[in-house]
């Protein structure tokens, strides 16, 4: 396995970054991720799958994920992808408020890799990708909690 731990602190409230997170149908606004279908649909539950497709829209590279762990009171949950060449990916995420007006995302993704030369070939091809995937995962969710921030905070003035 090969765990990526980036963490960074949001400038919007924990609120904001918790519905952006458990609401899968719009992943595809922030992630690298066009979703095709949330099932069952709705906000996050465990158990929900979500499937779509990642990369350049001419390679149409299918996803899946699914929620094993959502602790709405401690602003944690735990995912489980599946990427193609068998490489799976455990995401776990949490939040912790600063403040009224920031928190702190740490986001930890554990890569497993087939046995074998599949293995090493996944690991070579994606070697790029799990190295920054997570970090640029988690600075366009920190843009899109930002911008949903900012958006309300003029339209309350």
């Amino acid at each position: 396995m090969t765990a990526i731990c980036p963490t960074d602190v949001i400038e919007a409230p924990i609120d904001v970054v918790w519905r952006l997170l458990t609401d899968p149908a719009g992943w595809g606004d922030f992630f690298d991720v066009r979703v095709r279908q949330v099932d069952p649909p709705g906000p996050a539950k465990v158990g929900q799958r979500v499937r779509g497709e990642s990369g350049p829209r001419f390679l149409r590279l299918a996803v899946r994920f699914e929620f094993t762990h959502i602790d709405p009171a401690g602003h944690r949950l735990g995912v489980d992808v599946h990427l193609p060449l068998g490489v799976t990916v455990r995401e776990d995420l949490d939040c912790k408020s600063i403040d009224a007006n920031r928190c702190r995302v740490n986001y930890r993704c554990d890569f497993g890799f087939p046995a074998g030369w599949r293995g090493w070939m996944a690991h070579a091809l994606l070697r790029h990708e799990t190295r920054l995937g997570p970090i640029e995962s988690l600075a366009r969710l920190k843009a899109a909690a930002e911008r949903v921030h900012s958006g309300s905070k003029s339209g309350a003035s």
